[in-house]
């Protein structure tokens, strides 16, 4: 037999806004769990290879040093290490620049005001995290930098880690959409957040289009990018890819064994027997298209009235950034809308719209993605929209029809089995809805069995264990 090799782990650092775990304080400590979503499941199963330490904000204000010291104790038992923030900074950076000014611009949105001050508290955050994770790292490997609050760490980080004579790879991955020149080009600041994202190794975009608009606005700043996935800057070589981001299904087929979920799906079913059920699940954000969507449900109840009392949308609509303005306001037109649907087509045998505005429990979603015949999802733009994938997970029995906006992310991969159809396109929509409740039996598995088949390959787990291996390919001898 062969000698035993010994494999020498990967060690990563991985840095989000924010630290996947909830943190509470308890008697004279804090206590802290780790999050059971995102990329704490897309990375769970590659700790035999890699070790894991991620960098964030804790989510609370702690000013004291000496709770400071049990809050990073707390944390540092799930490998995780907190990055303070000021309560004042991280509104001005969360709530102002990044959520005020780069979001909307990132998802196409136009009118979108400019503030030096909350651009300040940007840069200001982006050096915090540069500084503390620059310190503290003292394996020579990998960086994996999250997200669009983040898009100045990669250059900040690259700066201070040759200064100490530290050698890492930088990945960058954006989560969402990443906008055409003309669109990005509205933003005073874009050259310094391309470079910043430009002092990476690797970075990644959930879809083709994401790239490509990104190399185009690079070209700007003066790289070149005459090979395919390469991007040369400042004597120095980028990959830029597609990586698809996904879920891990298996979560949802063992949650539909589970005797709670099957009790309320027994329980819904009987609630809408003889009833097609659509469902709609979003973030409350004016990147998921509610308002027109509720536009083009009304228009269809209008337009089929045969199917008024035979159909109804529950629409949960989860509560997001609730001290934004432009948050605010959305909920408040929203409410309206629903309110006057429901006034004009409910009748005393019940209604065909139903609202949920907050938060709904694991089992609860699992079974109304199970019961739904239909998910309609509007989005204007969207980085991917994982809800699809998550409804197609539990629709094994039923084969329910996605009906999917052509901006989503999602509809890249999964037109060919979904509906598809333009957001602002109120009568098309209304059509796209009348297909979906309508569809044969037989239509509605050979789409389905394709979509099954793309979300059981692109993984959550296989998303990150691509980028990790693409990104340790970058690491330098030493």
């Amino acid at each position: 037999m062969p000698p035993s090799v010994s494999v020498t782990k990967k060690n990563m650092i991985v840095v989000s806004n924010r630290l996947p775990l909830s943190i509470k304080r308890v008697d004279d400590g804090f206590e802290s769990n780790l999050s059971g979503g995102g990329l704490v499941t897309s990375l769970s199963g590659l700790t035999k290879s890699t070790s894991f330490r991620w960098f964030g904000w804790p989510g609370i204000e702690v000013k004291d040093e000496n709770e400071q010291e049990k809050v990073l104790k707390s944390l540092s038992e799930h490998n995780a290490v907190p990055i303070f923030i000021d309560e004042q900074l991280a509104h001005d950076h969360y709530n102002g620049f990044s959520n005020s000014s780069l979001w909307p611009i990132l998802h196409y949105q136009s009118g979108v005001d400019f503030d030096d001050g909350t651009w300040q508290a940007y840069k200001r955050v982006n050096e915090i995290f540069a500084d503390i994770i620059a310190e503290e790292a003292t394996e020579d490997n990998m960086i994996w930098v999250h997200d669009y609050h983040l898009m100045l760490l990669p250059s900040l980080l690259r700066e201070r880690l040759e200064k100490k004579g530290k050698t890492f790879a930088i990945g960058y991955s954006l989560h969402t959409p990443f906008p055409a020149e003309d669109v990005w080009k509205t933003l005073p600041v874009r050259n310094e957040l391309v470079e910043g994202v430009l002092a990476s190794d690797l970075i990644g975009f959930h879809t083709d289009e994401y790239k490509r608009n990104f190399v185009a606005c690079a070209q700007t700043v003066g790289a070149s990018t005459e090979t395919e996935g390469e991007i040369q800057y400042k004597d120095r070589t980028i990959m830029a890819d597609k990586f698809i981001v996904g879920i891990d299904p298996q979560k949802f087929s063992d949650a539909l064994q589970d005797s709670d979920v099957r009790n309320r799906i027994q329980e819904l079913q009987e609630r809408y027997k003889g009833v097609k059920v659509i469902l709609g699940v979003d973030r409350l954000d004016y990147i998921k298209g509610l308002t027109p969507k509720l536009k083009g449900y009304d228009y269809f109840l209008d337009n089929h009235p045969e199917l008024s009392n035979k159909v109804v949308l529950i629409q949960v609509a989860v509560p997001s950034r609730e001290d934004v303005k432009e948050y605010q306001e959305l909920e408040t037109e929203i409410s309206t809308i629903v309110g006057k649907i429901t006034g004009k087509h409910a009748t005393a045998d019940g209604t065909p719209l139903i609202y949920i505005h907050r938060s709904v429990s694991f089992t609860e979603l699992t079974a109304l993605y199970s019961l739904a015949d239909a998910c309609l999802l509007t989005s204007t733009r969207d980085g991917m929209n994982l809800v699809s994938f998550e409804y197609i997970a539990c629709q094994a029995q039923r084969h329910g029809v996605l009906v999917l906006s052509e901006f989503a992310g999602a509809a890249s991969f999964l037109k060919e089995g979904s509906i598809t159809f333009h957001p602002a396109n109120i009568p098309e929509m209304s059509d796209s809805i009348e297909e979906a409740v309508t569809m044969s039996a037989e239509d509605r598995k050979r789409r389905y069995e394709g979509l099954r088949e793309f979300i059981e390959t692109n993984t959550s787990a296989k998303w990150g264990e691509a980028f990790i291996e693409r990104l340790s390919e970058r690491l330098q001898p030493s």
